[in-house]
């Protein structure tokens, strides 16, 4: 399917069926598989041979699902996780333990936030965290001899701040470092993090990709670029012998194409587990089938309340790329031409109170803790997703105490922009 344009492969990529077989994914749902011979199934765990042997590790409908956001990224590999947080943990994981360094920008979703500074710290990985909008001296500064990766999202969550990844790239590259992109909210549809330099993408596939607000997941998609081999010292895990599979070397075995994926899943999810059902795989199939048609709509909705919020005096600031004269209009049009996403961040009037007052008075828009699907949701980041933060962590992520995420779902315009007035009106009369 490399040939073909996006659309296309939103709907028919990672599986093309034989004759008489289903013409939709089908759903595996089964724990194990059934083999002829001991022999056949020792293979298996030996690497030897591809199949499957337990849905812990892998599974039919989740390999076929993975292989369509591979091939809507670029990548040569992907792997389905049971979440966007257990994408972030294994992408990082994979190629950083104990005593190890890794630089990430500050402005990331909450809940990376703090599996990066607290809990990942905890096992002995230390993160620096540095504005996406720093120069390249200050990005450079941050790196350590024992830095094994760079972090940062296309669009962060829910600062709305765009990331100049070919300067993040560059930076990582010179430091023989790999960079991991979140591309939740951009998408595949309008941004490829991995033509501009990423290494690795992952994604919450809970959002946009499912689009329904139906199942949790995550993805990890492999560039199949980075060259883990000019830095054995860097990365032994994938360059030394794994004496956990009798001794395979993983970059020997399946190269740079599949080295990285196949160590995450023969490694992190035999022993974590965090495995995608095959169920919520299925429906993150049907999400992704009209993704191209639903970022489009999502987009439009975006520009018009973005543009409808930055004429009301009742709202003190505005962020989406999208407008001209916001900080990281320069920024979209150079990663994101065809439109950003569907969220918009802004300030109410009176701040954190007036924020909060806002949300209780809307009727289509639901307080939810969730973002980027269907049905419009709007959230207060200071009081949920960005909780444990504090004043001076907030800050650098870009969340203010006023901050009002907005997600447009995919209703009309004009009914999201009436609500947003109708609320406003009742929040500050």
């Amino acid at each position: 399917m490399s040939n073909f344009n996006t659309g296309t492969k939103c709907v028919q990529g990672g599986y093309q069926p034989g004759n008489g077989e289903p013409r939709q994914i089908p759903i595996v749902q089964s724990t194990t598989f059934k083999y002829n011979t001991s022999e056949d199934m020792g293979k298996l765990f030996d690497l030897e041979a591809n199949g499957y042997f337990y849905t812990r590790l892998q599974n039919p409908t989740n390999d076929f699902v993975a292989a369509k956001i591979a091939e809507l990224e670029g990548g040569t590999a992907a792997m389905l996780t049971s979440s966007g947080q257990a994408a972030s943990f294994y992408s990082v994981f994979n190629i950083a333990s104990c005593g190890d360094h890794v630089v990430s920008s500050s402005s990331i979703y909450g809940g990376t936030y703090n599996l990066f500074a607290v809990t990942m710290k905890r096992m002995g990985i230390d993160f620096t965290f540095v504005s996406p909008d720093c120069t390249e001296e200050e990005l450079n500064a941050a790196f350590r001899p024992n830095t094994k990766a760079v972090f940062g999202e296309t669009i962060a969550n829910p600062a709305l701040t765009v990331l100049d990844i070919e300067k993040f790239a560059k930076a990582a590259h010179a430091h023989g470092v790999p960079l991991i992109i979140d591309n939740t909210f951009a998408t595949p549809v309008n941004c490829r993090p991995m033509e501009w330099g990423a290494d690795i993408v992952i994604h919450s596939t809970t959002k946009y990709m499912d689009g329904h607000g139906a199942g949790v997941g995550g993805c990890i998609v492999d560039s199949g670029k980075f060259d883990w081999t000019k830095y054995p010292e860097k990365f032994p895990g994938l360059c030394t012998p794994d004496d956990s599979y009798h001794g395979v070397t993983y970059t020997e075995r399946f190269g740079l194409e599949g080295a990285y994926i196949t160590k995450a899943t023969a490694q992190l999810m035999r022993d974590f587990g965090s495995i995608q059902s095959p169920q919520n795989a299925f429906l993150l199939n049907l999400g992704l089938e009209s993704l191209h048609v639903r970022m489009k709509r999502h987009c439009e909705n975006g520009q018009a309340v973005a543009e409808y919020l930055s004429k009301d005096p009742r709202v003190t600031w505005v962020r989406y790329c999208g407008l001209p004269g916001d900080p990281y209009y320069d920024l979209g049009q150079k990663y994101l031409p065809n439109g950003s996403c569907g969220v918009v961040s802004f300030g109410v009037k009176g701040g954190r109170a007036a924020a909060e007052a806002f949300m209780k008075e809307l009727k289509i828009a639901a307080i939810a803790t969730h973002v980027a699907d269907a049905r419009t949701c709007c959230l207060h980041p200071a009081s949920a997703t960005h909780r444990q933060m504090n004043d001076d962590e907030l800050k650098a992520a870009g969340v203010s105490p006023d901050l009002v995420r907005f997600s447009c779902g995919l209703e009309d315009a004009a009914d999201l922009i009436a609500d947003i007035d109708q609320a406003l009106t009742a929040a500050l009369k």
